[in-house]
């Protein structure tokens, strides 16, 4: 837990310190990660001037699974469709562990 000392100086352990602690790290990077890949295809889908239901219909899926593939909340993302509607972007999906 950060502790602040009169000076105002953090005292203690960080942030994700914090977050591992409650065991919510995993989590907190997850959310980030969905939200940044949502993000980004949301921006290839305007520079192409694509919309949602374009998606869907080059994918062979329905609108509703867009929605649910560029959810920034959504954690249960199928990541052969993540790559195949990177592929279809012309990105490439990558994820590594570190």
């Amino acid at each position: 837990m950060v502790h602040h000392n009169p000076q105002g100086k953090h005292i203690g352990s960080s942030f994700d310190d914090f977050l591992a602690e409650e065991g919510l790290l995993a989590e907190a990077h997850a959310v980030a990660q969905q939200r940044i890949i949502a993000f980004q295809l949301e921006q290839e889908l305007q520079r192409r001037g694509w919309t949602r239901a374009d998606l869907a219909d080059r994918l062979g899926i329905s609108h509703l699974a867009v929605d649910h593939l560029l959810d920034p909340e959504d954690l249960t993302v199928d990541l052969q469709l993540l790559a195949r509607a990177a592929d279809l972007l012309g990105r490439r999906l990558r994820i590594t562990l570190r």
